[in-house]
């Protein structure tokens, strides 16, 4: 037996910091981007903020508000005495892991000497393992110190004691402007069409604005951007004219340079003759207006803008226009004249889409797209609440100059006493963000969706933990779509985002999970250093004029394709190269790319689209940015030192590239296109929990998708350090193993420290009845022994400060009077650990201080519960106890009905807990296996991987090793540079079972443990890896006799937690009316669910007419004859509308059937019954 769970964690943890570090690279790009945003980025955006300018409503006086520098602390316990607060400390105290936010603000007061002031904005959440974190660099010794696991890498927050982390989102690519046909263009206006030029630009501050060129039928076009709750849509000349001091005949050349009459149609021609007369109506729609001049056209835009622009009511309309173009148009560019270059480069790209010689680009491909991180997304949330601040604040201040003549606004107590107001809204903003994943902010911020931000970083197993930092998410609003193509796996996504691991369902091919070798570049690089971008392109555009580059000059009419190609860096053009000397440049750039030149970073992206007839808009395109996803490839380019390189590739230079398989073959390439890159291995393009399941490329697809998502419901070693953890429920098996076959995935990220099933002997054979559809029989000898035994951890935070009532406190306490020694509870209340307690038992009792009062809490529920673990947060100020956590252990081993698992997607539930002796057992071993399953179970899904896996681990058992099961092993070509020669697992495990005396297909024969007699054929037999699933009849079985009932319809309540019963739907009715089940139908639907016998009126056929006629002996009745009641007589009824008591019968019906009739009578409906013995003389209704 391969024992892992025995290892204690001190041993394990022991070990340099470099021991975890691939595990560490999974989770980088969470902890990188709040980082970001505490190094950078915080300063940044209160830099970006506008100062909000405040004038008096009755005097001539001026305030300005402006921000200039915010201060974030670490966790503190007590922020006096500066002492440090711990995770753990939060997780048990059921408190966020935050520190305190201030900002210092400056106030001018009439344009005099600023004031300064620092506000507190309430608290932040801080992410583990960021640099404010107290556990930042600690080894393993320390961190179980605290309390953690030595494997802790943090990357989420902990909020009210809950761990949760902000899911990665996908957005569209930053900066690149995107061809795009959406039928949604058309809703407009009149005359737009589905055609549009796309571009979300990104500030410093990592704020986004979309803006949209639509083209119009006449063949204008309109520039649209967000501005507040409604789109603004501006003709794209006035923008132009705006934008520099410009003439018509210079934006007429600009826009028509790309046509040349030499190239009619052919290879990179993306125009044609039409191009010139769509630039004249463009001119001819601003001369229509009678705007000529750039002051004109700024002067036309302010008029508009001034209204819908806040703080700028007093501004003339030139600075109002001038700051619209700042804040609102092509917002990643800071000069004037690159923003009218890639406006004029976005109109040619439009018009070569309406004329289809260029295609449009696909938004749901992942060349088009980035990630969303948690750092970015606080950064534009806070900002956005932070500025909501600024406007309520003016109000307040405003409306208080109103009321009140006398108040000034030199008198600066006054004004901080406003803006305190609203300052701690902002920490809860930020905290409700990942408490409940919602942005809620009056603009959309630019983002796909307002909620699901974030979920639970879920410790159910390791396998589901990683998945969590590694998903990637397309946005909720795709959930509710009918249409599939956003689902459909794109080839542009090979080798970022795995092909098997996403789940089934509603969130199918929504929720991806990135490669186990891809990952998201950020500011920093991969020593940690911060990355100082305005030299990075400075160095790089100079080694571009190096390479052959052109530099653009403003102004510079040049022309455009097939000729000269233009060159964009993050979304700026900076200059154009021909198209005969753009492959000398790609390749000169990735040469300085590999020498690590400091020009080209790391993750630099060379996105070279070629020359195409109707395809992809042609073009040189680098990027810098962070937030892209790129992956490492091999460079096969020699350099002097003769080694091939590892170079970072992205996900939009990926699609242009020739990359080949490292199977040694050309993958059918031609040889006018050598392969300069290659994959390091196949391994690279599947997700960690895809990585892990042995050969999985000899099952068919859809049974490793099922097990990626059966790894991730796995009840596994959920924690080493489980004593201290008070996750509200954990599953932890007692008794894991290593798996005897395994990937090299396996070690790599260090699964031994949290292993998830068992080694079980396992025969395929069909051996009674109770093997079929998937049911497994278990040896129960086994099974007492300790396989798959588990437990269910269930921790209770009781606090009785939030409980109080008034200024009552409740505190923990046992009564004095009690002298059961026996009791569960201890003298403090609180239950003894290691206790076990049954349902309806008291485990903790609270004291009343006011009235003295004793008040016991009982076990709820239908199963005992051992008292495993019980934890003081603290005491009040008196020194009472008033918070603890109690946490209840209970025993799940495996009974009919619980699911269990291969690593092949095999899952079944056992049928039947089978004796010892009546197990069959091997010829020349006498082993009994401990798990049967049907051979059926195997021709239909073809996991063959299994078999496989049989034979393998049965090897590996006996000749002590453990054996690599890695996926596409055999693919990969050998060291001495021949072809793979294909070689079957079985001729390499077959000898080896031979030469320990066993059959070379790892078959053997077995004798019947009933009869004692050979079977018939040889049973295919050996050791396979077995998972135990959360899904437990224990926790699902549900069963009603009596119970609660639902006070308005006398039907049994719902909810499994509440006694309820399984509803009795439509469905099943007519199930059991197709059967003729009359009988059974009555006695579900009636007789068990809401009985009623009714009184009814036979005269006029009411339901609700009947009324109590009190006569003078029931009114006896009520007396006490000598102390003894006297028998009731019976009720004497009699119908309201009749006024008799003639026709009065009782008659047995749903109690929902009387409900419905006074449901009708509210609304002026009469329901009449018609019995069978009603009096006909009665006139019909």
């Amino acid at each position: 037996m391969v024992t892992a769970a025995g290892k204690s964690s001190a041993a394990t943890a022991a070990g340099k910091d470099g021991e975890y570090a691939t595990l560490r690279e999974l989770y980088r790009p969470h902890i990188e981007s709040f980082d970001y945003f505490l190094d950078e980025g915080l300063d940044k955006m209160l830099l970006s903020i506008r100062p909000m300018d405040i004038s008096h409503p009755s005097s001539s006086d001026t305030l300005r508000i402006s921000l200039e520098k915010g201060h974030l602390l670490p966790p503190l316990r007590d922020v006096r005495m500066a002492k440090p607060l711990y995770p753990q400390e939060c997780r048990q105290a059921r408190i966020s892991y935050s520190g305190e936010f201030k900002v210092d603000t400056l106030f001018q007061f009439n344009n005099g000497a600023p004031m300064r002031q620092t506000f507190n904005f309430g608290h932040l959440p801080i992410m583990l393992m960021s640099k404010l974190c107290h556990l930042r660099g600690a080894d393993s010794r320390k961190l179980i110190y605290h309390g953690e696991e030595a494997t802790e890498m943090g990357g989420y927050f902990i909020n009210g004691g809950m761990e949760r982390l902000i899911r990665i989102l996908v957005l569209q690519k930053r900066n690149y402007p995107m061809g795009m046909v959406r039928g949604a263009f058309e809703k407009r206006g009149p005359g737009y069409t589905d055609k549009a030029v796309v571009i979300r630009c990104v500030q410093q501050d990592q704020t986004s604005v979309t803006v949209k060129l639509y083209y119009l039928q006449n063949g204008s076009a309109r520039l649209g951007f967000w501005l507040g709750a409604r789109e603004v849509l501006l003709p794209v000349g006035i923008v132009l004219k705006a934008l520099i001091d410009t003439s018509d005949r210079e934006i007429f050349a600009s826009l028509t340079c790309c046509y040349s009459d030499k190239y009619e149609r052919g290879k990179g021609v993306v125009s044609n003759q039409l191009i010139g007369e769509r630039a004249q109506i463009i001119l001819d729609e601003v001369r229509a207006l009678s705007l000529l001049t750039r002051t004109q056209c700024l002067e036309h835009i302010g008029q508009y803008f001034r209204s819908a622009m806040e703080g700028f009511e007093k501004d003339d309309y030139q600075t109002v226009a001038e700051a619209v173009l700042k804040d609102y148009v092509l917002v990643h560019l800071q000069n004037n004249h690159a923003k009218f270059n890639l406006l004029i480069f976005m109109l040619q790209k439009l018009y070569a889409l309406v004329d289809q010689t260029a295609s449009p680009d696909n938004p749901d491909a992942l060349q088009y797209q980035e990630a969303l991180l948690p750092g970015y997304l606080i950064t534009v949330f806070l900002k956005d609440r932070i500025q909501d601040w600024l406007r309520k604040s003016k109000r307040l201040i405003i409306e208080e100059a109103t009321k009140n003549k006398s108040f000034e606004f030199d008198n600066s107590q006054e004004i901080r006493k406003f803006l305190c107001k609203h300052s701690t809204s902002v920490g809860r903003a930020i905290e409700s963000l990942i408490k409940i994943g919602r942005a809620n902010s009056q603009s959309m911020l630019d983002l796909p969706q307002r909620e699901g931000m974030s979920i639970q970083a879920e410790r159910l197993n390791f396998h589901r933990y990683i998945s969590h930092f590694r998903s990637v998410h397309r946005g909720s609003a795709f959930a509710k779509m009918r249409t599939t193509t956003v689902r459909k796996l794109l080839p542009e996504s090979w080798g970022f985002l795995c092909p098997v691991h996403t789940p089934d369902g509603e969130p199918c091919g929504l929720l991806n999970h990135m490669t186990s070798a891809c990952r998201i570049s950020s500011f920093y690089h991969s020593e940690g250093a911060m990355k100082d971008f305005e030299k990075i392109k400075d160095r790089l555009l100079a080694e571009l004029v190096r390479g052959g580059m052109i530099p653009l000059s403003p102004k510079m009419e040049h022309t455009g394709p097939p000729e000269v190609l233009h060159v964009h860096l993050d979304g700026c053009i900076v200059g154009s190269i021909g198209s005969a000397k753009i492959e000398e440049l790609v390749n000169y750039i990735r040469r300085l790319k590999l020498l690590a030149h400091p020009a080209t970073p790391e993750d630099l992206e060379v996105g070279y689209v070629p020359l195409s007839i109707g395809g992809a808009y042609p073009g040189l395109y680098f990027f810098t940015s962070p937030a892209r996803f790129v992956r490492p490839v091999k460079n096969l380019v020699s350099l002097p030192d003769g080694e091939p390189h590892i170079e970072l590739i992205g996900a939009f230079e990926q699609a242009f590239m020739e990359i080949r398989c490292p199977d040694g073959g050309d993958g059918g390439r031609k040889e006018s296109f050598p392969a300069t890159h290659e994959e390091i291995h196949p391994t690279a393009m599947l997700s960690v929990v895809a990585n892990l399941t042995p050969w999985s490329e000899h099952n068919q697809s859809p049974r490793n998708m099922y097990q990626c998502q059966m790894a991730k419901q796995t009840m596994g070693f959920c924690g080493q350090a489980l004593k201290f953890r008070t996750d509200v429920k954990a599953f932890h098996l007692q008794t894991p193993q290593s798996p005897i076959v395994r990937t090299a995935t396996y070690k790599k990220y260090h699964m031994d420290e949290f292993p998830s099933g068992t080694n079980a002997i396992v025969a395929v054979l069909s051996y009674t009845g109770y093997d079929m559809e998937d049911a497994m029989i278990l040896n129960k000898s086994a099974v007492d022994r300790g396989m798959f035994r588990g437990d269910i951890y269930q921790t209770e935070c009781i606090d009785l400060s939030t409980t109080r009532r008034g200024s009552v406190a409740e505190i923990f306490a046992k009564s004095s009077l009690s002298r059961d020694s026996s009791s569960v509870i201890d003298s403090d209340g609180l239950p003894r650990v290691g206790e076990t307690i049954v349902p309806n038992e008291q485990y903790y009792s609270t004291y009343n201080t006011l009235t003295g009062a004793i008040r016991p809490t009982r076990l709820k529920g239908t199963e005992p519960a051992a008292i495993d673990y019980v934890a003081v947060n603290g005491t009040n100020s008196k020194g009472s106890l008033q918070k603890v956590n109690i946490r209840l252990r209970r025993k799940r081993n495996p009974i009919i009905g619980d699911k269990f698992s291969s690593r092949h997607g095999q899952k079944g539930v056992c049928s039947q807990l089978w004796p010892d002796i009546d197990m069959p057992f091997s010829a020349n071993t006498g082993m009994r296996p401990d798990l049967i399953i049907n051979p059926h179970a195997f021709p239909s899904r073809m996991t063959i991987a299994m078999l496989l896996e049989s034979i393998a681990a049965k090897a590996g058992s006996l000749h002590g090793n453990f054996v690599d099961a890695t996926p596409f092993a055999s693919s990969v070509k050998e060291g001495d540079g021949n072809p793979w020669k294909p070689k079957s697992i079985v001729d390499e495990m077959g000898p080896m079972l031979a030469s320990y005396g066993f059959n070379y297909h790892g078959v053997e024969v077995l004798y019947s443990g009933l009869f004692g007699t050979e079977l018939t054929c040889e049973i295919f037999i050996g050791p396979v890896y077995y998972q135990r699933l959360r899904h437990m009849v224990s926790d699902k079985f549900q069963v009603r006799t009596t119970g609660r009932i639902d006070q308005v319809t006398r039907q049994p309540i719902g909810g499994r937690k509440h006694g309820g019963g399984i509803r009795f739907g439509e469905m099943e009715r007519d199930a059991l009316l197709a059967h003729g089940a009359s009988y059974l139908l009555h006695d579900r639907l009636h007789s068990c669910s809401d009985y009623h016998i009714a009184d009814v009126c036979s005269l006029c056929g009411s339901l609700l007419t009947a009324t109590v006629i009190k006569s003078e002996t029931q009114m006896k009745s009520k007396r006490n004859m000598l102390g003894v009641q006297t028998v009731k007589p019976p009720k004497n009824l009699a119908c309201q509308a009749c006024q008799t008591n003639k026709g009065m019968e009782t008659v047995a019906m749903p109690y929902v059937f009387r409900y419905l009739a006074a449901e009708l009578a509210a609304m002026n409906v009469k329901l009449d019954l018609r019995l069978s013995n009603r009096t006909e003389s009665h006139p019909q209704q």
